[in-house]
Formats: structure tokens, C-alpha cells, sequence
């Protein structure tokens, strides 16, 4: 049997396929490794999304070729949209798609089960990937290219997922996916499938909660109304979510080709405000696409000041390989890093008023894990971070939901301490 090492980077989506990458070899006969060194096989799961975090890979790549004293399986994103760029810096390595690697640590030997057949939990939180790929055909994105159009299991299967994860201890579920808002568009004529996933996992038994991963606004908003709804009737989904504007032009947005306008995001944003009394709001923008004039990010500007998302990725633009926005003359960096900051001053004052709000409150808090100093780290109804500092020690522990007045906060996060 072998010994494996499995290191993943990026997104959510990637950490649920490295674990049910470690279920099969687990379930196979397999153990894992105290590191690389000690490995028969490594396993990097890989990530593409920016060209710093590619380069990134290929070094990590390099050090685990050195490193380990066996096999080298790159498995991911980049590994998949790019893999002749492992083949050119003259590795000993595999490349494979992710559910390829546990037939290849087994060499063509049949498995054998173990005893150990309940799903892998990270901590209290079980992540449940629903689907792989997307409907979106965006001109930068080069994740695409490894992932594919939507491949939707049914209901019923990731219902049996999630019944699994709860049953195992999950506390926290993360439904995950490239765009979990067109779950079971390649089932359902074109229609989400989302909105009847939640509802059937808010009818397991057993004390948890649900967190719905990045749903494109275009998917999302054909079933807003039933979706807000399922949010609003199931107290265990955490009342977030996570839909990736991009941009305020909607002239940019359809150089990204997109999909959706400005106003069905915004339309998304009024659906949810109408239903549920306090949200979470997380979007993306991606500052200095090739196209994106200084009237075009002050658009963006004043979406974000008019929706007031409490969470934001911002991300500046960055070419990737094989795809149509490659081919795009670039902004320099120069404006790039001027729009970049600007828009993280903002993004940081929005956050300072959402947790200056909090202070004084009482929240509901499920602590998800550790943190430093006997504290402990989990989140409310609206999933916003709150940190216990001491809670450890007053006998609380990960995977318990207390109750917690809000002491302060430092931007990003709030402080509270058990009421």
C-alpha cells in the first residue's frame, strides 16, 4: 500500500476533489504521509486563476519533484488547462485529471476496502462539491478549459452527500462548484436546480448549517425569488451569498462575455433584501481588464458603493494563456495598481461600517475552528467572522453554536466574547 501526500491550493471546489481523492485512496488501502519526504506518491492539486499563482505552482511543482523521493502527480486546474508547462520545466511528474489519481496510486491493482468508509471531514466542516464546470464562457477565464460544461449528479445523490457528511460530524456544510447557481442547468432545461438541492439537505436530520458557494449572477437570477425564499424559510443556510459581479460596465462585462448585465446583479441584491431582514453579500471585481476605461471603473465604484457587498475579492487582470483576452492590448500596471487600491480603500470601509454595526449585538456563533490564545473562530447567521478570544477555556468547543456579544472588531473580522 502506499504512502501519499496531497497538497491543495485555491478554491473550495479544489479542496472537496483533493478530499474525495483521499476518500478513494483511504477506502483503497492507502495511508497518508507525515510530508513529502516520507510519501511513495505527492499529489499537488493545482490552481490557475492569476499568473503569479501559476508561477507559484511551478515552483511548489519543482520543490516536490526535488522533495520527494518517489512519484509526482499534478493534478487541478493548471495541471488540466496547462499542462505542457510542467512538461517544459522537465519534471518527473504525472499530469491527470483528479478523478484519474487514485487508479493511478493504485498502478492498476483493485482496491481494498477498509473499515474507514465515512467521508472526510476538514474539522466540523464538510465540503460537498454538487457539480464540476460551468455554463459561462468568459474570455479570460482559463479555468474553463480544465473544468468544462456543467456535469450536475442528481439531487438525490448530493442529498445522500450531505446526509453522509452529517451523519460523519459535519457541523458546517459548504456547497461547493465552479458556479453552483446553474446546478442541474444540464438536467433541467436550463433552470437551477439549486433552489430544490437546499431544501432537501435543510430536511436531514441533525444540527447543522449551510453555506452556498460562488454563484454566477446569470444563474442565480432566473430563480432569485425562489432561491431568496429558501434562504429566508430554512434557518440552517447561512443567510450569504457569494455572486461575482466582475465589473459596473456592463460594456466591460461583455468583453468578459459574462453573461449577465449590471442590472440582473442588482435585481439579485433588491430579491434578497426583500426577503432576509440581515445578508452577507460577497462579490468579486476584477480591476483593469483591457478594455476598462476610467468611466468604466468609476461604474464599478458606484455599484459597489450602492450595493455595499460586506465581502469583496478584488482582483487585478491578469492574461492567461489560451484564452481570447490574451490576445487583448493591456492597461499598464501602473493604473492597475492606482484602481486596484482605490477600490480596496473602499472595499475596507464598507467593511469597517458592517462590523462597527455589530458591536453591542448578541450572535448566534458556530465555532468552526481553532484560533490563537484559547480562542476560537466561527460564524454567525450572516456568516461574518467572529473570534472568542478565551472561549477555549471557559469550555467551549469547535463544533458548538454559543451565543456571543460583540466586543469590537478589526476590519475584517468582529470580537466577541461569550454571553
Amino acid at each position: 500500500m502506499a504512502r501519499y501526500h496531497i497538497e491543495t491550493y485555491g478554491c473550495t471546489a479544489n479542496r472537496g476533489e483533493s478530499r474525495q481523492i483521499e476518500r478513494a485512496l483511504r477506502d483503497g488501502g492507502h495511508h497518508p504521509a507525515e510530508g513529502p519526504a516520507e510519501a511513495d506518491v505527492a499529489i499537488l492539486n493545482t490552481c490557475t486563476v492569476v499568473e503569479k499563482t501559476e508561477r507559484n505552482m511551478l515552483r511548489r511543482a519543482e520543490e516536490l519533484d526535488a522533495e520527494t523521493p518517489a512519484d509526482l502527480v499534478v493534478t487541478g486546474c493548471m495541471a488540466l488547462a496547462q499542462g505542457e508547462e510542467f512538461a517544459q520545466a522537465d519534471l518527473e511528474a504525472e499530469v491527470l485529471h483528479w478523478d484519474e489519481v487514485p487508479e493511478y496510486v493504485r498502478n492498476g491493482e483493485c482496491p481494498t476496502t477498509t473499515p474507514d468508509t465515512e467521508p472526510i471531514l476538514d474539522g466540523v466542516v464538510g465540503i460537498l462539491p454538487i457539480a464540476r464546470g460551468c455554463m459561462s464562457d468568459c474570455s479570460y477565464c482559463i479555468t474553463k478549459q480544465a473544468t468544462g460544461r456543467i456535469d450536475s449528479p442528481p439531487v438525490d445523490e448530493n442529498v445522500e452527500k450531505a446526509r453522509a457528511l452529517v451523519h460523519a460530524g459535519a457541523k458546517e456544510i459548504r456547497i461547493t462548484g465552479q458556479d453552483t447557481g446553474v446546478y442541474g442547468w444540464d438536467r433541467n432545461q436550463g433552470e437551477s436546480l439549486l433552489p430544490e438541492l437546499l431544501e432537501r439537505i435543510c430536511d436531514i436530520d441533525g444540527e447543522f448549517r449551510v453555506r452556498v458557494g460562488m454563484a454566477n449572477p446569470k444563474g442565480v437570477h432566473g430563480v432569485r425569488e425562489e432561491l431568496a425564499r429558501v434562504f429566508a424559510e430554512n434557518e440552517e443556510i447561512y443567510d450569504f451569498l457569494h455572486a461575482p459581479v466582475q465589473s459596473g460596465s456592463d460594456d466591460v462585462l461583455a468583453d468578459m462575455r459574462r453573461q449577465h448585465e449590471v442590472s440582473e446583479y442588482v435585481e439579485v441584491v433588491e430579491t434578497f433584501d426583500e426577503h432576509l431582514e440581515e445578508w452577507t453579500l460577497s462579490t468579486d471585481f476584477i480591476v483593469g481588464f483591457p478594455t476598462e476605461t476610467d468611466r468604466d471603473f468609476q461604474q464599478t465604484m458606484a455599484l459597489l458603493r450602492e450595493t455595499r457587498p460586506e465581502k469583496i475579492n478584488v482582483t487585478r487582470f491578469s492574461k492567461r494563456p489560451n484564452t481570447d483576452a490574451a490576445d487583448m492590448k493591456g492597461l499598464g500596471g501602473t493604473v492597475k495598481k492606482e484602481r486596484s487600491s482605490a477600490m480596496t480603500d473602499l472595499k475596507m470601509e464598507v467593511m469597517d461600517e458592517v462590523y462597527e454595526s455589530m458591536v453591542g449585538d448578541v450572535r448566534s456563533v458556530l465555532l468552526t475552528e481553532d484560533g490563537t490564545d484559547e480562542s476560537l473562530v466561527g460564524y454567525d447567521r450572516a456568516y461574518r467572522q467572529v473570534a472568542i478570544p478565551g472561549a477555549e477555556t471557559a469550555g467551549a468547543e469547535v463544533g458548538d453554536t454559543v451565543d456571543a456579544e460583540i466586543t469590537g472588531h478589526n476590519t475584517v473580522y468582529a470580537l466577541g466574547e461569550l454571553a
